[in-house]
């Protein structure tokens, strides 16, 4: 992951930023809840009006992944996409939202679907929602 968030960041998006079969990417810096570390990691997103959704299906296994645990502790933070940078909150949408967001996100991007299956976890939904300087 962090070669493939260096190449994408060295090539403002160029490469990396489509991966064959798959929705674009989008590159999400995140301090570690802990470590305090900055960290990026390339999601898959699907735009939802003005803000960017991302699902912390970590490909169906039984932990939310890290990113998830790191937003939950500093959720203001930057993503990347293309050679834009732009600056989020990220929450965790409602019950209300998610009964709105998980059809199209299932629809939108198949391997979402695919993972909820095989987990017996609620995969959360991440709202990134712009946000000033």
């Amino acid at each position: 992951m962090r070669g493939h968030a260096a190449v994408y960041r060295a090539t403002n998006g160029r490469i990396g930023g489509h991966i064959p079969g798959l929705p674009s990417l989008l590159l999400l810096d995140h301090v570690g809840a802990r470590s305090g570390r900055l960290r990026t990691t390339p999601l898959v997103y699907m735009p939802d009006g003005d803000n960017l959704l991302i699902v912390a299906s970590k490909g169906g296994h039984e932990r939310h992944p890290s990113w998830l645990h790191n937003l939950r502790a500093h959720p203001e933070t930057q993503v990347q996409i293309g050679r834009k940078c732009l600056n989020v909150r990220a929450r965790e949408a409602d019950a209300e939202e998610r009964r709105r967001l998980w059809p199209k996100a299932a629809e939108y991007n198949p391997h979402w679907a695919r993972y909820r299956t095989r987990t017996s976890r609620e995969i959360p939904l991440v709202l990134l929602e712009p946000r000033e300087h």
